[in-house]
C-alpha cells in the first residue's frame, strides 16, 4: 500500500515538474496507514510541505479502490478554491494513466446555491419578501428590482442552476427571491422534485473520488441525524485548528424579540392566535432590558424563565395549529412560517433544559435590541461521537467505522498534540484511538528567520499602544526599508498604529489599514510594492500569503488572549478550574498560542524567505507561560538584541530581491468533471460562522455583505438589507476585509 501510495504521488507532483519532499512523503505514507487500518490522525504539516497532495492521493486511490467517495473539509473558501481549481485537476492529469479512470471531484454547497424551480413557478405565494413579478421590479427602477429581473431571466437558461454561473452575480437579497433554504424546502413533497437542481447533483455527488466541502456544512452533517454527504468512509479536515471554533458556531442558537415578531408575522395567514408570539416578543425585550448583559452564569431568571416558558408552550400550539388541513399539501408560504416558530420552539425549549454544557448570555445590538444567545461550553463528546465515531450507535455503523484524519500547520501547542486532541474528545477515558504525526518543515527556520521580543517595551494596556510601543514599531518599518505586515489584536490597536505610521513615516512607506479596502485587494498592494506596510487583525493573522521579499517583518503588537468578558472563553475556564485544572493554560494560553502560531507562520512562506517576526510584547519571554508560548512556535533564532535586529533588517532591505510576480483574481464557475458542483438537502445555510457582537453570523450574511459591497451600497442600506445594526455590519465588514461607505 505504502509504496502504491509513494509511487502515485511522485506521479501527481512531478506531473507539474516538480519532485516529492520527505515530508510530504511521509504524511502520505501515515493517511495510507491510517485508512487501512481505521485509525484516525492528526499531522501536523509545515507551511510548503505540499499536504493537499499529501492526503489527496492516498484519498483517490482508496475511493476509487473501495467505490466510496472521500470527504475533504476546509475552513476557507481560498482552500477549497486551490484543492478543486489546482490541486485535483493536476492530480487527476497525472494519476490518469496509473488508475483505472480518470479521478473525479465537485464541491459540496448549500441549498441556497441553487435557483428553486418551485419557487420561480410561483411555489411561494404570497412571499413577503419576493419580487416575482417583472412588472413589478422594472417598475421599481432600482439595483434590487433590476437584479430580479435579470436572476430570473437567467434562471430560465440555467442547466445546472448554480449561483456560480451567474457572472456578473447579484446581492444575496436578490437571490433569495429565486432560492430557498434547506430548511424552507419541501423536499419530497415538492411537485417539482425530480427536476429539482440540488436533488440532481446531490445524486451525482455519489459517483465522484473527492467531495470538498466545509467545516460548518460537515459538522452539520455530522450533528442533524440526517446524512447530507453521500456515504463515505474517509474524512480528511484541513485547516483543523479551525474545526473546534466552527463547529461551535454551527451550533450556537438565538432568540430575540424581532425573531418572535417575525414569525409571529408569518404564522398570521395560518393561525389566529399567532398574535400571542407577536405580545411575546414584547414581554422578552422588557425582561432582556433589565437583565445585564454578559453570561448567565448563577441560571435563568424567574422572570425570563417564564417568558421562555410562555414561548415555547406557544410556539408549540402554533405548530399544531398551522398544519394545513388533511389532504391538502404544504406550500412554500406555510412551509417558511413552520420554519420560523419551529425554530422558536427548539430555542426557547434547549435553553429551559439550561444542560451544564450550555452558556446562556445576553448581548446588545443598538439596532436589533437585547438578544438572548446559546451556545456549547465544549464540543468535545459531540464530536466525539459524531465526527470520530465513538459511541455511535449500531445504525451509524458509517460513523464508526470511518478514518478521519485532521492536518494543519499549527496542531501540536507547547510541543504536544495535546491541548488540541482534547478540544476536538481525543483525551480521557473512551477517546477513540490516533496518532499525532509532525512532518516537520521544508524550511530552515532557524537559518531564515529571528524571533525578537522587545523586552524594553511597557506591558500592553487597555488605553492604546503606548508610545515606546509606536517608537519600536517606526524604528522598526524603517530599519525593514517597509516590507511589514502588522498583526494586532483589535482593529482599534490596528487603526491607531496606521494612524501614528502615516504622520510619521510620510509618503516614504505607504501604510495600508484592514477595512480600507478588499482583503485581496491590500493584499495584492502590499505584495506589489515592498515599500508598503500593511496592518489589520484576525484575518492577516491567518490568511495571507506573500512569498518574497515584500514581506520581511512580522509585528505582533501583544498576546492574543481572549477577550476576559467572552461568555465561553470565561465558562470554560471556571468549568476547567472546578474541575481542578487550569482553565488559564487550557482555554487562553492554547488560544493564544494558535494565533501566535498562525501570525509567526505568515513570515516564511518559501525556502528562500528571510525575516523578523517581532512580538512587542515582553510577555513573551516574561510570563510563567511563556515557554509553552515559545514551543508553540515555529523555531526561529530567539533574541531580545534590539540593535542585532534593526541591523539584519536593514542587510535584509539592501539585498532584497523584487517582490514577487501578484497573481490577479480569477473567477472560478463550474468545477469538477464527472459531475456537477453538488448540494445537500440540509440545514447547512443557516450555520454560523462567526459571532460578531455577541450575535451569530452566517455564510449566507457574510455573501450578502460582500454582494452588497460590490454594488456600492452604503452603510445604511447594507444593515437594512441584512436586519442588522450598522455597527455590527460595519465590524463584521472589517473583519471581512470590506470596505463600505459610512452613509446612506
Amino acid at each position: 500500500m505504502s509504496s502504491s501510495v509513494e509511487s502515485l504521488l511522485a506521479a501527481a507532483v512531478g506531473g507539474v515538474g516538480g519532485s516529492t519532499r520527505p515530508g510530504q512523503v511521509e504524511m502520505a505514507t501515515a493517511v495510507a496507514r491510517a485508512i487501512e487500518t481505521e485509525e484516525h490522525l492528526l499531522v501536523q504539516a509545515g507551511t510548503g510541505t505540499g499536504k493537499s497532495l499529501a492526503y489527496l492521493v492516498p484519498a483517490v486511490e482508496h475511493a476509487q479502490r473501495v467505490g466510496k467517495p472521500a470527504v475533504v473539509a476546509t475552513a476557507t473558501l481560498a482552500l477549497q478554491g486551490q484543492i478543486v481549481d489546482r490541486d485535483m485537476p493536476r492530480l487527476a492529469d497525472a494519476l490518469t494513466p496509473h488508475l483505472k479512470r480518470r479521478p473525479t471531484y465537485a464541491i459540496v454547497k448549500g441549498r441556497r446555491n441553487y435557483v428553486c424551480k418551485h419557487k420561480i413557478e410561483g411555489g411561494f405565494p404570497d412571499d413577503e419578501d419576493g419580487l416575482f413579478d417583472v412588472g413589478e421590479a422594472d417598475a421599481q427602477a432600482g439595483w434590487l428590482g433590476k437584479e430580479v429581473v435579470r436572476v430570473r431571466e437567467w434562471a430560465d437558461e440555467t442547466e445546472s442552476g448554480d449561483r456560480d454561473e451567474l457572472v456578473p452575480g447579484v446581492s444575496e437579497k436578490a437571490w433569495r427571491q429565486v432560492s430557498v433554504s434547506a430548511q424552507e424546502c419541501l423536499g419530497s413533497k415538492c411537485p417539482m422534485v425530480a427536476e429539482c437542481f440540488v436533488e440532481r447533483s446531490r445524486e451525482a455527488a455519489k459517483d465522484v473520488d473527492v467531495i470538498v466541502t466545509n467545516h460548518s456544512f460537515m459538522a452539520i452533517d455530522a450533528f442533524e441525524g440526517r446524512p447530507m454527504l453521500p456515504d463515505h468512509d474517509v474524512l480528511v479536515v484541513d485547516e483543523a485548528h479551525e474545526l473546534v471554533d466552527r463547529v461551535t458556531s454551527t451550533v450556537t442558537d438565538e432568540l430575540a424579540p424581532g425573531g418572535l415578531r417575525a414569525a409571529a408575522k408569518r404564522a398570521r395567514k395560518f393561525a389566529d392566535s399567532a398574535e400571542v408570539l407577536d405580545d411575546l416578543g414584547s414581554d422578552l425585550e422588557a425582561v432582556l432590558e433589565e437583565a445585564p448583559e454578559g453570561r448567565l452564569a448563577t441560571g435563568i431568571p424567574d422572570a425570563l424563565a417564564a417568558v421562555l416558558g410562555r414561548c415555547r408552550d406557544v410556539a408549540r400550539s402554533l405548530l399544531t395549529e398551522m398544519k394545513p388541513p388533511k389532504g391538502e399539501q404544504v406550500d412554500g408560504t406555510r412551509q417558511v412560517a413552520l420554519v420560523a416558530v419551529e425554530e422558536v420552539h427548539d430555542t426557547a425549549a434547549r435553553m429551559l433544559e439550561e444542560h451544564e454544557l450550555d452558556v446562556i448570555w445576553v448581548s446588545r445590538d443598538l439596532r436589533r435590541g437585547p438578544l438572548l444567545r446559546v451556545a456549547p461550553m465544549s464540543v468535545a463528546m459531540r464530536m466525539r461521537e459524531r465526527i470520530f465515531g465513538t459511541g455511535a450507535s449500531d445504525d451509524d455503523e458509517a460513523v464508526r467505522d470511518r478514518t478521519v484524519v485532521l492536518t494543519s500547520a499549527t496542531l501540536e501547542l507547547g510541543g504536544t498534540f495535546d491541548a488540541v486532541a482534547g478540544t476536538l474528545g481525543l483525551r480521557g477515558p473512551g477517546a477513540p484511538e490516533w496518532t499525532g504525526l509532525d512532518v516537520g518543515s521544508p524550511f530552515d527556520y532557524a537559518q531564515q528567520g529571528i524571533a525578537y521580543v522587545a523586552e524594553h517595551l511597557p506591558a500592553p494596556g487597555r488605553d492604546g499602544l503606548a508610545p515606546q510601543t509606536l517608537d519600536e514599531i517606526e524604528a522598526l518599518v524603517r530599519a525593514a526599508g517597509g516590507r511589514t505586515l502588522g498583526l494586532f489584536s483589535s482593529m482599534r490597536a490596528a487603526k491607531e498604529a496606521t494612524e501614528a505610521m502615516r504622520e510619521r513615516l510620510g509618503d516614504d512607506f505607504p501604510v495600508l489599514c484592514q477595512g480600507e479596502d478588499m482583503i485581496g485587494t491590500l493584499v495584492r498592494d502590499f505584495a506589489r510594492d515592498p515599500r508598503t506596510i500593511l496592518f489589520g487583525t484576525l484575518t492577516l493573522w491567518q490568511g495571507v500569503d506573500v512569498p518574497g521579499s515584500s514581506c520581511q517583518l512580522v509585528l505582533i503588537d501583544r498576546i492574543p488572549f481572549p477577550r476576559p468578558d467572552d461568555p465561553l472563553s470565561s465558562a470554560r475556564t471556571q468549568e476547567i478550574a472546578r474541575r481542578g485544572g487550569n482553565g488559564f493554560m487550557a482555554v487562553s494560553a492554547t488560544h493564544a498560542a494558535l494565533r501566535l502560531a498562525q501570525g509567526a507562520g505568515r513570515l516564511i512562506r518559501r525556502g528562500d524567505d528571510r525575516g523578523v517576526v517581532a512580538f512587542l510584547d515582553h510577555r513573551m519571554i516574561k510570563a510563567r507561560y511563556a515557554g509553552f508560548l515559545q514551543r508553540s512556535l515555529p523555531p526561529f533564532w530567539p533574541t531580545t538584541d534590539r540593535d542585532l535586529v534593526l541591523g539584519a533588517l536593514r542587510r535584509l532591505d539592501q539585498i532584497a530581491p523584487p517582490p514577487q510576480p501578484v497573481a490577479e483574481p480569477g473567477r472560478r464557475g463550474m468545477t469538477g468533471q464527472a459531475s456537477a458542483p453538488v448540494a445537500d438537502p440540509g440545514p447547512a445555510d443557516g450555520a454560523r460562522t462567526a459571532v460578531v457582537r455577541g450575535e451569530g453570523w452566517s455564510a449566507q450574511d457574510d455573501d450578502e455583505l460582500r454582494d452588497g459591497v460590490d454594488l456600492g451600497l452604503p452603510l445604511t442600506e447594507l444593515a437594512e438589507s441584512l436586519d442588522r445594526d450598522e455597527d455590527a455590519v460595519a465590524a463584521r465588514a472589517q473583519t471581512l476585509g470590506l470596505a463600505v461607505p459610512p452613509l446612506g
